[in-house]
């Protein structure tokens, strides 16, 4: 099974990523930002980093990049993808999912252990947790604050596309602002994820908070072995 790891000028996190496929049994797959060629991959991974050094807008050059000329289509068509912080911030400037991602309400950088709660369980990266479930990953941005109207916010709580939320602290606040504690949502149809907290970085024993982030790759591993089998 073949994931695709983008890497943009400025990618930070690519490397943890691809290991991370490989940890949980997949078969990393390089993809270059100047390349518009897929490379047949089963889903691809939009890694954090500061994409093009963050100019303009976080993900604001990277959504013009050759490899999204193919990966926009391609998710558009049903292709699994995982936007891992900047990666979350360049789908929404791709507009393959809502809102936007905007500097934290405290105006400083995020790094701590996060909790949060799984709310939808049934995407193509979230299908080895259950729904309610509490895990703890890193999160780790200084530009992480999710915001959209009160119109998309409504569609997305009522079509159950919020993926990820936030345990607010003793003060009902949550790290960087998000509006309704939002930590991570998808698309319609369940194969776009986007979050802006590190399972890439809770995926060994004694390297970060936990194994929780081991079931964002487990679960696209599976899903695909799966309907390979059945095709």
């Amino acid at each position: 099974m073949k994931v695709g790891v983008v890497t943009f000028p400025g990618s930070l996190d690519d490397r943890d990523a691809a290991r991370a496929v490989r940890e949980c049994g997949g078969e990393a797959v390089p993809l270059w930002h100047g390349d518009a060629d897929l490379k047949g991959v089963d889903a691809v991974i939009l890694p954090g980093g500061f994409s093009y050094g963050d100019y303009l807008r976080c993900g604001a050059i990277a959504r013009f990049a050759p490899v999204m000329d193919a990966l926009v289509p391609a998710a558009q068509g049903g292709l699994p993808v995982l936007g891992i912080c900047n990666g979350f911030q360049v789908l929404t400037e791709s507009h393959l999912l809502p809102g936007a991602l905007i500097r934290n309400d405290h105006r400083k950088f995020n790094c701590v252990d996060q909790r949060l709660v799984v709310e939808n369980a049934s995407t193509a990266w979230t299908s080895d947790f259950e729904a309610g479930q509490e895990i703890t990953i890193v999160l780790k941005n200084g530009e992480g604050g999710f915001v959209a109207d009160e119109k998309t916010l409504d569609v997305l709580e009522g079509e159950g596309r919020v993926v990820f939320r936030y345990v607010p602290d003793a003060d009902g606040r949550n790290p960087n602002g998000s509006y309704r504690h939002i930590a991570g949502i998808t698309n319609e149809r369940g194969n776009v994820v986007g979050l802006m907290p590190h399972p890439e970085h809770a995926v060994e024993a004694g390297y970060g908070p936990s194994l929780d982030g081991r079931g964002f790759f487990t679960s696209i591993i599976k899903q695909t072995l799966e309907s390979a089998a059945t095709a």
